[in-house]
């Protein structure tokens, strides 16, 4: 029998690189929220793949941006750098080819672990050149210490298979942290918030306010029914007119599409109630940051 390895896989980048993407379509199921704006995750969420004797267990974090400002900005990038202590293998995530600034300092942070780092060039379907990427790969490749670098496309699952091969090699050889069948540590009260965001981020687009949070007050089952009272948190009047919509319309829309996925999640018929309520200053008050469950011992 062949021994058992296991690692902590830190999966790190800038914002809206597609970090949460790339992660749930190596589980093959949705644990993490995406949408096309920036900072859309918030918390760093473990998602656990095993093959055979290897346990892989990422750690999906909110992209690293050098605005501080509010203290929600601070605490993100708190866990996304401090998801890089104690890992066995660091996955960067870039997009394409286009190499930023930040970059540069995500990755001299990487470096400087002393951890194998995988760097990702992700959206190559998004590449107009192909013949253009394999030299973009070699001048990243001479010019930092990647362990391996990775050209995929997480949104159509191409080349993860090369990419899980490369983290393998990388495993510490010790006994499996999760079930083989369990794929995350968070909760479904938590995850179920997390769709609620999701759907608000996707139907607000440019008009949501980042200061925006969702709180489950009630989760509980009856007679097979799963029974949700969801409270979405805002800091200002009108940007709770704004959740609402006209006649309670946008509210209803966020409400129908977060039910259709949580009953998939849930494997269950679910009765979905919203409510929106303003809470002025929450963003950057760093009490009420943990009693959301935003500040987490790291």
């Amino acid at each position: 029998m062949s021994a058992q390895r296991c690692g902590l896989i830190a999966i790190i980048g800038r914002p809206n690189v597609g970090k949460s993407t790339l992660l749930n379509h190596i589980l093959g199921q949705k644990i993490s929220i995406t949408s096309r704006k920036p900072q859309t995750t918030r918390h760093r969420i473990l998602g656990v793949e095993t093959i055979d004797d290897d346990q892989m267990v990422f750690v999906d974090t909110p992209g690293l941006h050098r605005d501080q400002g509010k203290a929600l900005n601070r605490v993100m990038n708190k866990a996304a750098l401090g998801s890089m202590g104690d890992v066995d293998v660091i996955v960067m995530v870039v997009d394409r080819p286009e190499w930023s600034e930040e970059d540069d300092l995500i990755a001299e942070r990487a470096l400087s672990v002393g951890v194998p780092v995988v760097l990702v060039i992700n959206k190559i379907d998004r590449i107009d050149q192909k013949q253009s990427l394999l030299p973009a790969m070699q001048v990243i490749a001479e010019q930092r210490a990647f362990s391996a670098i990775v050209p995929v496309s997480a949104l159509r699952s191409k080349h993860l298979d090369d990419l899980l091969r490369e983290i393998r090699q990388y495993l510490p050889e010790t006994v499996h942290l999760f079930p083989p069948d369990q794929i995350t540590d968070r909760s479904e009260r938590f995850l179920v918030a997390e769709i609620v965001r999701e759907k608000l981020v996707r139907q607000l687009g440019e008009e949501l306010p980042y200061a925006n949070t969702v709180q489950i007050e009630e989760f509980r089952e009856d007679r097979g029914i799963v029974h949700i009272s969801a409270l979405i948190i805002v800091e200002k009047a009108g940007q709770k007119a704004i959740v609402i919509g006209r006649g309670g319309a946008r509210l209803k829309k966020v409400g129908e599409e977060a039910r259709a996925d949580i009953q998939r999640l849930l494997d269950s018929k679910v009765m979905l109630k919203l409510w929106v309520k303003v809470r002025s200053g929450w963003a950057d008050d760093e009490r009420a940051l943990r009693s959301l469950g935003y500040v987490e011992d790291q």
